[in-house]
């Protein structure tokens, strides 16, 4: 049984067991936005306005995140799949499109990938598709975090965000406790991205947390980089899959890039 309540500016959609909040703005067609983590839908602000010109955005804060509470349940990319997919049926949208950045970007191609029939088009920035294509030290620096942590990240934006909108601030060592968990455990999509049938555009930053090499090799399973083009683009990717490599950026500032967002809007309005 599904409902819906209202909070300040946002909503709660009841979803998979999981009160999921969500924020609606502008108009036209529907788009999907999810964060990054240790986020929420608010970090898309610098860039929303260009967004929302010719788009309803409905941006959601995952599970744990944001206004969303967590539940009981690991901090897994698929089950928060399933969230959006849910959500989508929920607010009776026709295949909206979907863009994630970072951890959102993870969700947004895992909700493509197991519920193709939801989604329009899809937007997945700075999201590996295995964990070993991380660089070493990033692997090591998230092999820290866990509630442990929390202590030194007092003076972090992403404190100041979670004490302010969290429905339960004292639950912030448990989600770096489950975020932790969750970067600790292997995976590898390489096999569900060859079959995406969504037509999907990976971006990634020129400086981000894998190489650019990781996301070039995403594209070819996708069918695309691997022959010319042709004068009719009659060589590109059959499924209408594209990269974008974004110059001079890295995994903590492409989310707030204009760039990012005129090169997310130019492949969602094709």
């Amino acid at each position: 049984m599904s409902a819906t309540a209202s909070t300040g500016d946002g909503r709660y959609a009841e979803v998979n067991g999981i009160n999921l909040y969500y924020e609606t703005h502008g108009s036209g067609r529907p788009m999907i936005l999810l964060h990054g983590g240790l986020g929420s839908g608010e970090m898309f602000g610098p860039i929303l306005p260009a967004l929302t010109e010719r788009h309803q955005v409905i941006a959601v804060d995952l599970q744990g995140h944001g206004r969303t509470a967590d539940i009981d349940r690991p901090l897994e990319v698929p089950l928060m799949a399933d969230d959006i997919a849910a959500l989508i049926e929920h607010l009776g949208l026709d295949r909206p499109d979907v863009v994630g950045f970072s951890l959102g970007g993870g969700v947004a191609l895992l909700t493509a990938i197991r519920h193709p029939g939801k989604v329009g088009r899809l937007v997945s920035a700075s999201a590996n598709i295995r964990r070993d294509a991380i660089y070493p030290d990033m692997l090591g620096q998230q092999g820290q975090v866990s509630a442990a942590a929390a202590e030194f990240m007092k003076d972090t934006p992403m404190y100041e965000l979670y004490q302010r909108v969290a429905p339960r601030p004292e639950d912030f060592p448990r989600l770096l406790d489950k975020i932790g968990a969750a970067m600790a455990r292997d995976f590898d999509y390489t096999d569900e991205v060859r079959g995406l049938q969504v037509p999907t555009l990976i971006v990634a930053a020129d400086a981000d947390m894998a190489p650019p090499s990781h996301f070039v090799e995403v594209f070819s399973l996708l069918d695309g980089g691997l022959r010319d083009g042709g004068w009719m683009g009659d060589g590109r990717p059959k499924g209408g899959h594209a990269l974008a490599i974004l110059p001079g950026l890295t995994h903590y500032n492409l989310v707030d890039s204009p760039l990012f967002a005129a090169t997310a809007l130019a492949f969602l309005d094709q």
